[in-house]
């Protein structure tokens, strides 16, 4: 079978939903049998959000490859439950810098380098690599272009993927618009989404299939059948996306209108019957869990607390490991920076049965430990949760990690070798180390080499559980699989709380 390209798009505003319509359409592809990649496409000129404030685009997501990349590459990985790499993440920054490296060892033979082709072939050959080397060639690519049709900034990753639909054939590539449905006076209008398939088709692009979010308000079917007649697609393939409860129900719920049967539909591919039964039963649960289960306040500080994003795969590990154990996870985001007295710790850490440091200055991360070790709080310190201001070498993917035996790390993991994902060019500080051997923190886990601590904890007969670790193990955990280390916390939580 040919490999198939979709291309996903928004229009209006930005935000609109694109990335988890994306990672619900790569489960839906997934449930029917087919091997599936997800790629995003960000037309800012940085080469990688590692130099972002999070507070513009939230979390940096590493992936195993040490790739560090848009947090939607975190949807793609939880939904369709696959490790992804530096193919998977494409910036205008890399297309150029690839561009002018080539002209400068003259690959383009003394050729005046243009947007079109140089520029636009790098974008394409970006799209084709990410298919083939997801294993043994996908399925299906699914390219979301960041941004909104009409930003300047766009322009030549949209005539690319109109290039990929000509060399790649009209049966082999679809498009996929997504735009939010508006209301004014009590009326839903439908010219915004009307002007933005225009701007689309101004650029040689026809959406085959339109995803019309809209908060809570169903989409009545005129409505639909309006903007059917006005972009030119079928009445079926104009696709309603409430705001859901649970990240995890939007497959379900997009599977209800048809969305994955459409795709098939204009992609020639066969309409196999999905199998969700696991999916369906972790959704089941959430709901449960969420409806009927008492919540558990979690306290989780960072200096970049103001904007969720900044710590989504923290807070949805955490909640996947809750939802597991059948408890809530009720997480509040703290200004870590706020906690640099004891009196401090106690007015904002004070009535929470647990509290997990992700960032924060080398002050409050101690005076946050020292609250939670006093108090016999369960802790849990996160990537630079203990780092301070000394360089270290920089590790960025997956790295290998030795526990020692008879430790709360080595009962977590169950073995003596373990492998997660780093993000960091800080070591401990000489100073703030020895305050933590004050403290009676002992070093549990190592580098291979023993060069660089990545895991202290405190004995149980000190504490009833608290460890921090210098990886980022919360990228690796998936709402039907949770991370064990987020499991052992959960359950040492509950055990003090109850």
């Amino acid at each position: 079978m040919n490999t198939k390209y979709i291309f996903v798009t928004g229009g209006v505003i930005s935000g609109v939903g694109k990335g988890i319509t994306v990672a619900s359409l790569g489960r839906l592809l997934k449930s029917r049998g087919f091997k599936v990649t997800i790629q995003k496409m960000d037309p800012y000129i940085n080469v990688d959000p590692g130099t972002i404030n999070p507070y513009q685009h939230g979390e940096v997501f590493v992936t195993d490859d040490g790739a560090q990349t848009d947090l939607d590459l975190g949807h793609y990985e939880r939904f369709i439950d696959e490790n992804l790499s530096v193919n998977n993440s494409v910036t205008t920054g890399k297309i150029y810098w690839s561009v002018l490296n080539k002209e400068r060892e003259g690959a383009y033979n003394g050729a005046t380098v243009q947007v079109i082709p140089h520029i636009t072939n790098e974008i394409k050959s970006r799209v084709y690599r990410a298919g083939e080397r997801a294993g043994n060639s996908a399925d299906v690519v699914i390219t979301e272009i960041g941004g909104t049709v009409g930003d300047i900034e766009s322009t030549p990753f949209f005539e690319a993927i109109r290039q990929v639909a000509v060399d790649k054939g009209r049966d082999n590539v679809m498009f996929i618009h997504v735009t939010p449905i508006l209301e004014s006076g009590g009326e839903l209008k439908t010219k915004p989404t009307q002007q933005s398939v225009k701007t689309l088709l101004s650029l040689g692009i026809q959406p085959a299939v339109l995803v019309l979010r809209s908060e809570e308000q169903e989409i009545p079917s005129d409505v639909r059948e309006k903007i059917a007649n006005f972009c030119n697609v079928r009445g079926e393939d104009v696709i309603t996306c409430l705001t859901a409860k649970s990240l995890y129900s939007v497959p379900l719920m997009l599977e209800e209108q048809g969305f994955a049967k459409a795709v098939c539909y204009h992609l020639g591919l066969p309409e196999h019957n999905p199998d969700l039964s696991e999916w369906r039963k972790m959704t089941d649960k959430i709901t449960a869990v969420s409806h009927e289960s008492e919540k558990l306040p979690i306290a989780v500080a960072g200096k970049f607390a103001a904007m969720a994003d900044a710590y989504i795969s923290l807070m949805e590990a955490l909640r996947h490991a809750g939802f597991n154990n059948d408890t809530n996870a009720d997480l509040k985001l703290i200004q870590a920076d706020d906690i640099t007295e004891d009196s401090g710790a106690s007015a904002l850490l004070g009535g929470f049965a647990a509290i997990v440091v992700a960032d924060g200055s080398c002050k409050s991360t101690y005076t946050a430990m020292k609250y939670a070790r006093e108090n016999k709080i369960p802790f849990l310190g996160i990537g630079l949760g203990f780092e301070c201001e000394s360089p270290a070498k920089i590790r960025r993917g997956l790295y290998p990690c030795r526990l020692s035996p008879d430790t709360i790390a080595y009962g977590v993991y169950g073995t003596e070798l373990i492998y997660e994902r780093h993000c960091h060019s800080l070591e401990f500080d000489s100073e703030f180390r020895t305050e933590l051997v004050k403290d009676g923190l002992v070093v549990t886990g190592r580098s291979p080499d023993e060069s660089l601590v990545e895991v202290v904890e405190l004995p149980r007969e000190v504490h009833p559980w608290f460890m921090s670790v210098r990886f980022r193990p919360e990228f690796k955990s998936r709402p039907n699989r949770p991370h064990v280390l987020f499991e052992a916390f959960i359950k040492g939580i509950l055990k003090e709380w109850n």
